[in-house]
């Protein structure tokens, strides 16, 4: 703000221009040059005043009522700097900022500034000439309307100067300081920390002044203790004002003189011109969890690029893209280097995405991570979470309206309501404000003193108890909407407003109607009414009567009787809930009172608001390996939305944990905190004013884990090898992967002319595993670009940055090119491995060694120094003696020949010589067993980590020496048979870590001593390959077994039972091959008395070993009865038995088998077949010992359904096996032939008739119960008319009579098999439809029918219905078939296909007679016969039925 300052503020040093608003300073810069206050009209009213000219000057502003509109702030002769500014134009504004002075003390000459100074001395005088004069005037009608109307400055407190946040250096002293206004005066208290400063508690510390209206806090040697947040309070009879400053004490790192000034930053002039900063934030906070109560910073490091020493960059702090600002809550430092937000008491309302956003003048850096706060624990159980977020949505002098949002936790059971609490500021007393719980999140309050302050408080309840109370509002008065605009508007000496008139207002003209009546707001406790006020501009002092009705009469009451309200907007209470009311609103002044309003609509009293509809399709998607994005489908038609609340559960707990305590207003969220490589399953609920929505269906369960990403770019691309027309190119592996193995690379090329690059062309199209490639089809002495781009399971990659311009020239040196591919293994503080590849181009003469460079990483050119003197001939060296804890390396290899020392290879990326935390390294091992195995163990595995062993660094894919096995975190490698080949290094490297390695180095002396403990281990016991055992033997004999590894010529065996040695006899046998190491005992049978403990006791010199089996209890009860069983199983077998039981088969045709594996059989035994009790079947003289029986059920039906047994029998004994073919048995059979069905289908296909056009595929054989379903467009076909559908021998056909383009579309017909069953699809739809049409169109339009008909295969006759014929006759019939071209003749019996034998004779005769003969009938051959004629346009069958009787039958008969 231009200009000089008041004397209250004259010796602040922390007042300067900039502190007040760009809005003020515009605002006085215009009041002073185009208002009508000017000093013109001031200077003559002056003269007519009658207060003495001598009167102490006064700084307030009049308006011609002599009301005080605002105050003007004098310009101090002689001061410069603060005369400037206030010049009509922006020009001039602008040239007095520090940084305009900066720039014209450098770019402008002496003769310009000269004139600009005297410009500005003089344009001050005249500006402090005319204030002054005014000034006096405002002063004087200000004394003189102080003694007229005293009662109407009365206001409530104000701070016209708040006082600022301070960092200090230790043992400084710091003074704050404000300005209050109020009257009458305000009694002012600062306070530490929410808790009273007490000045004579602590001598010498704290200073309190007060004078002329500002006070002030010293702080005497500030310590550590101090720092903390400060709050002055000011209050009077009109109510309490707080605000807060911060101090922050620092300690100085150098030695301070205390008697010396301590050094202070000074925010003075900074030269930016010209600089451009580069802004990074490091170190920084991560995804935070906190629980209500507790405290918590997020810091973030800041560096600035380049360091000014007095520039300061503009730090800010944001929740939820909100801009924070300091308050008791929340407190935010910035120490030159590191910006932090302090909470100093978490509430849930701290929830939220956090963002740092620093900005300078080059631009601005941000940094955002979320904050999840929990609840604190319930002091009752099972008690729901505090209410959140409790705000004032209206206040009048007699009620507020206070709303809040649910709490996501409920304790289990279900919120019954919410209580309020408020507290006038000031006290400490908490009153309830309903007597019983309301559910709807919003709730008047009534009964306040008007013109008091009030912060409100609420309280969740459930069948478990009360919940902790929320964090306290804002405080708000109690007080007339217009008072409340009014005393904003009025206090402008106390606040700086300057408020400009348009008109005087009219007396004495009645005010017409309120504008735009509706109801904004309405539930069963109150409704809220709001209006604009009439059109006329300048009425004196419009107040306003609302009043009512109730729907259906006539009768409208004034609701305030007594006051009229100020404010256009006003609160109903005591209305029947569940009647209907109308409302209108009038004006009334001191004129009187004006016309109605409209009226508004009928309103019913209640809750208009419902509770929003369940969320859905919440779908959650991986995202880190501790969290999870959760997405979800809005709930419909919900109004006033307030947000959701997520929750997630193991899958399988079933408890349910809140991911947000505070409401989101997105559909989708990230939930931290979860562990990795569990399962969860989320849901969501929505939330509004009227309450918690139904949980959404749950998710399908996702796995917490990483989600895989494309690889990074690759990058160090480098020349390995060049001839004339290619080059071989390498490169590094990306530094991030994508959390998934990289598959391969891509590499891409363009030329360079006259340094324009081309166009990018593929070098290979098939993707490569080795970071090598050679790029072929070059053309020689051209120049050329490359890029890389890598590939994993999730996608190609972005490229890599061009690399530079290589000639493609044939390299003719006869030293060998760099080596490449360098990998650094085994990062230890005092060593480490480096791997290499050779290099590619080999030179005059082979490789035969390499030396390897080192040097500290940032150390020149100069530092490299050899790590081997002597080449070495292996691509990999532990580097040793050159290493140092803590530094930082990088390396370079070198390969040689006979010719000398080739190229070097490209330079490894640094590598910090430390030992990270928790590494392990390879542990050898000799087990039990006398097994050598090398042992590794890792714990920063993921999920897709994986364990590689190397011998020599090639990785070991012969599994002939090692074995390895990996359980969890840890690998082992054990040797098969140790011998001297196995001598090497051996190495395990852990993918999808940070490196994680190590190594062993086996000697032949390391070898030899491991063999001995492998002896030793191996020897002292007996081993076994396997335990006692039991196992049963033929006739039920009962085995106990064991196999030792192996025992020598000596070795004894002692067999014990309940401690009792058992011998050779009838009872046991035993027996003992010391080839195999098999020792066995054999029973031949069990009885009670054999139950207990069996014991194989085992000595060979030495070594000893026993092994026990316990046989007792239900364990030898099942020994027993299954050895039982095995003796009648051998007796059963004496006989005909079967060897596998009766089962069925379907064949390729369709037809099923009842068939089962017999054994033991001779000629003797007889084979019945049996369905449902009765016999089908009799095999006798059975000409096999065993073999398989089989009953075959052609064309079966429902008929067909039963029971069947099969019954072996012969003197020996009998045997029987059953098959259950009914219900779900026969359902099951017949879906396994219905799948037979619809697997021989053929493709559905398309032809035409003259009717429309047909769909149609065949199968082998169809059977009536087959059920198929046609399918239009994925939905079942309705039939009619005009579709039909059916079935002509094997054909299934769909009939589309009279076809259309409406009938264009996808077609499937459907097979049901009791499963996933099978769909044949056909497209009629593009050219198909319209081949299909066209053929329609012209088998209808020329009339093709004869031809159709002379050509389908047709029955002429010949055939009679029913055939009666004596046993033993012969059966000759014949009949005429015609079709072009000549048919497909098949005959059936009983819908089974027959075939032409010496029994039953098929033949055809010119191809136009077609004859059935039976030589010599019986009773067998009767039944329902078929002939089926086929062709490809049609399918005819004549049908006939033959019966058989007996020559004594037809005697029966006669008589």
């Amino acid at each position: 703000m231009s200009g000089s300052v008041p004397f209250y503020q004259k010796h602040h040093r922390h007042y300067d221009r900039s502190y007040r608003s760009k809005e003020t300073e515009s605002r006085l810069s215009h009041y002073q040059t185009g208002s009508r206050y000017t000093a013109a009209g001031t200077t003559s009213a002056s003269r007519l005043s009658p207060v003495p000219t001598r009167v102490k000057p006064t700084y307030l502003a009049v308006d011609k009522e002599n009301q005080i509109i605002g105050y003007v702030v004098p310009i101090f002769r002689g001061s410069q700097e603060f005369a400037a500014g206030f010049s009509d134009t922006e020009e001039r504004r602008v040239r007095d900022t520090a940084g305009y002075m900066a720039r014209r003390d450098l770019f402008t000459s002496g003769l310009e500034m000269e004139r600009s100074e005297q410009i500005s001395r003089r344009e001050a005088m005249r500006g402090s000439a005319e204030r002054i004069s005014l000034n006096k005037r405002i002063h004087e009608h200000g004394e003189h309307f102080k003694r007229m109307n005293e009662d109407s400055l009365m206001h409530a407190p104000d701070f016209v100067i708040k006082p600022r946040s301070h960092t200090v250096w230790e043992k400084q002293s710091v003074r704050l300081h404000c300005t209050v206004s109020g009257w009458p005066d305000p009694r002012v208290v600062w306070y530490k920390n929410n808790v009273a400063i007490d000045p004579l508690s602590n001598a010498g510390k704290y200073k309190i002044e007060s004078r002329y209206s500002v006070h002030s806090l010293e702080i005497n040697k500030c310590d550590f203790d101090d720092t903390a947040q400060y709050r002055v309070s000011a209050m009077n009879s009109k109510g309490e004002q707080s605000v807060f400053a911060s101090v922050v004490v620092k300690r100085f790192k150098g030695e301070v003189d205390e008697s010396l000034p301590s050094p202070r930053r000074k925010y003075g002039p900074v030269s930016e011109y010209g600089i451009n900063f580069q802004t990074h934030i490091v170190d920084t906070f991560g995804v935070s969890f906190g629980r209500e109560g507790e405290t918590m910073s997020l810091g973030c490091t800041v560096i600035i690029y380049p360091a000014l020493h007095r520039y300061q960059p503009e730090v800010q702090w944001y929740r939820d893209d909100v801009l924070l600002c300091p308050s008791k809550w929340n407190h935010m430092c910035w120490s030159g280097d590191r910006a932090t937000l302090t909470f100093t008491h978490l509430n849930k309302e701290d929830e939220g995405l956090y963002t740092l956003r620093v900005t300078t003048k080059s631009g601005y850096e941000t940094y955002s991570a979320y904050v999840f706060v929990r609840d604190a624990e319930a002091e009752v159980e099972r008690a729901p979470g505090a209410p959140l977020d409790v705000r004032c949505l209206d206040a009048n002098k007699d009620y507020i309206i206070v709303s809040w949002k649910q709490p996501a936790v409920d304790g289990g059971d279900s919120i019954s309501g919410y209580f309020v609490d408020r507290c006038e500021v000031g006290t400490t007393h908490w009153i309830q404000c309903n007597e019983t719980p309301v559910k709807f999140a919003r709730f008047p309050v009534t009964g306040l003193v008007e013109g008091r302050s009030y912060m409100f408080r609420v309280r969740a309840v459930n069948a478990n108890g009360m919940s902790r109370a929320s964090r306290a509002s804002e405080p708000v008065a109690a007080m007339d909407p217009a008072d409340r605009a009014r005393k904003r508007g009025t206090s402008a000496p106390w606040t700086g407003q300057i408020i400009v008139t348009e008109e005087e207002p009219a007396e004495g003209i009645v005010p017409g109607r309120p504008l735009e009546l509706q109801v904004t707001e309405a539930t069963k406790n109150y409704v809220v009414l709001s209006w604009n006020p009439p059109g006329e501009k300048g009425l004196e002092g419009v107040m306003y009567y609302v009043e009512k009705c109730v729907s259906g009469t006539d009768s409208w009451q004034r609701v305030n009787t007594e006051i009229p309200v100020r404010s256009p907007r006003f609160a109903l209470f005591d209305l029947a809930e569940g009647k209907s009311y109308s409302f209108r609103v009038r004006c009334c002044n001191s004129a009187g009172v004006g016309e109605p309003s409209d009226p508004t609509e009928a309103t019913t009293v209640g809750d208009k608001l419902d509770i929003p509809s369940a969320p859905s399709k919440v779908v959650p998607t991986r995202n880190t390996d501790t969290s999870v994005v959760v997405s979800w489908e809005a709930s419909r038609e919900a109004k006033e939305m307030v947000g959701y609340y997520i929750e997630g559960s193991v899958v399988g707990s079933g408890a349910w944990e809140p991911c947000n305590n505070k409401p989101v207003n997105a559909t989708r969220f990230i939930c931290h905190g979860l562990t990795t490589g569990e399962k969860y399953v989320f849901r969501v609920r929505a939330v509004n004013a009227a309450g918690l929505s139904q949980f959404s269906p749950e998710s399908e369960p996702v796995e917490v884990k990483a989600a895989i990403a494309s690889p990074a770019p690759p990058f160090g691309i480098s020349v390995l090898e060049c001839v004339r027309d290619s080059m071989v190119l390498a490169w590094k592996q990306p530094s991030f992967i994508g959390g998934a193995d990289i598959t391969g690379y891509f590499l891409d090329y363009r030329e360079v002319v006259d340094g324009v690059p081309e166009k990018w062309h593929e070098a290979n199209t098939r993707a490569v595993s080795e970071r090598a490639y050679r790029v072929s089809d070059l053309r020689e002495n051209k120049k050329y670009q490359f890029q890389v781009r890598a590939a994993n399971m999730a996608g190609v990659g972005i490229p890599s940055q061009p690399s530079d311009t290589f000639l493609c020239e044939e390299w003719t040196i006869a030293v060998p090119g760099p080596p490449h591919d360098l990998q650094v293994r085994e990062v230890r503080s005092d060593s480490l491995v480096l791997l290499w590849k050779p290099p590619v181009y080999q030179g005059r003469d082979p490789v035969n060694g390499f030396y390897v460079d080192i040097k500290e990483a940032g150390a020149p050119q100069e530092a490299w120094r050899g790590v081997n003197t002597k080449a070495t001939e292996s691509a990999f060296i532990k580097v040793i003696t050159d290493v140092k804890e803590g530094e930082s390396y990088v390396f370079r290899v070198r390969a040689q020949n006979y010719a000398g020392v080739g190229q070097v290879s490209a330079v490894t990326e640094p590598v910090v010589a430390l030992t990270k935390p928790g590494t392990k390294e390879i542990v050898v091992d000799v087990d039990d067993n006398g097994v050598v195995s090398l042992n590794f163990e890792c714990g920063d595995m993921t999920a897709d980590s994986k364990f590689v062993w190397s011998k020599n660094y090639e990785e070991i894919t012969d599994p002939s020496r090692l074995t390895m096995e990996t359980k969890g975190n840890k690998s082992k490698a054990a040797f098969n048979t140790p011998a001297e080949e196995d001598v090497g290094i051996y190495s395990c490297l852990v993918t999808h870590t940070d490196g994680a390695s190590s190594s062993y180095s086996l000697s032949e002396e390391e070898l030899k001593r491991l063999l001995v403990i492998s002896h030793d281990h191996k020897f002292p016991v007996i081993p076994l390959k396997s335990d006692l055992a039991v196992e049963l033997l033929e006739k039920g004999k009962v085995r106990f077994w064991l196999q030792a590894d192996k025992m020598t010529a000596n070795g004894k065996v002692d067999y014990i039972f309940n401690d009792n040695a058992v011998s050779q006899g009838d009872k046991y046998k035993m027996n003992f091959d010391k080839n195999t190491g098999v020792i066995e005992m054999i029973m031949d049978c069990l009885t009670p008395a054999d139950e207990g403990t069996f014991t194989f006791q085992l000595q060979d010199g030495k070594a000893t070993n026993q092994s026990s089996l316990v046989l007792i209890g239900d364990v030898f009860k099942a020994l027993q009865k299954e050895s039982e069983f095995q003796m009648k199983e051998w007796v059963r077998k004496q006989g005909p038995h079967f060897i596998e039981y009766l089962s069925y088969e379907v064949t390729q045709e369709c037809c099923v088998i009842l068939k089962c594996k017999v054994g033991n059989m001779k000629k003797e035994t007889s084979a019945l077949w049996y369905k449902d009790g009765h016999q089908i079947k009799a095999d006798d003289s059975l000409g096999f010992t065993e073999g398989v029986l089989k009953l075959e059920i052609a064309q079966i039906s429902k008929k067909d359904s039963g029971v069947y047994e099969v019954v072996l029998k012969d003197d020996r004994g009998k045997d029987t096996s059953t098959l259950n073919l009914t219900d779900q048995g026969f359902k099951d059979l017949m879906n396994e032939v219905f799948s037979f069905i619809a697997n021989s289908s053929t493709p559905l296909k398309i032809t035409s008739t003259d009717e429309g056009v047909r769909l149609y595929t065949f199968v082998n054989f169809y059977n009536d119960l087959l059920q198929v379903t046609w399918h239009y467009k994925d939905s079942a076909i309705a039939f009619s008319d005009r579709v039909k559908s059916g079935v002509v021998g094997e054909q299934l056909w769909l009939q589309i009579t009279e076809p259309t383009e409406k009938d264009t579309g996808k077609y499937a017909i459907e097979f049901h098999d009791g499963k996933a069953g099978l769909r044949r699809t056909v497209e009629l739809s593009g050219q198909a439809f319209d081949d299909a049409f066209a053929e329609f169109k012209r088998l209808h339009s020329h009339s093709e029918l004869t031809l159709f008909l002379s050509g389908r295969a047709r029955v002429a006759g010949g055939l009679p219905d029913v055939v009666t014929i004596q046993e033993g006759k012969a059966l000759n019939l014949t009949c005429n078939i015609s079709g072009d071209p000549l048919p497909e003749v098949t005959w059936l019996k009983n819908d089974r296909e027959i075939t032409s034998d010496d029994h039953c004779i098929l033949s055809i005769a010119s191809g136009k007679f077609a004859s059935f003969t039976i030589t010599a009938v019986n009773t067998m051959d009767s039944g329902k016969y078929s002939i089926l004629v086929k062709n490809k346009y049609g399918t005819e069958s004549g049908d006939f039925t033959v019966s058989v009787f007996m020559p004594e039958e037809a005697g029966g008969k006669k008589k």
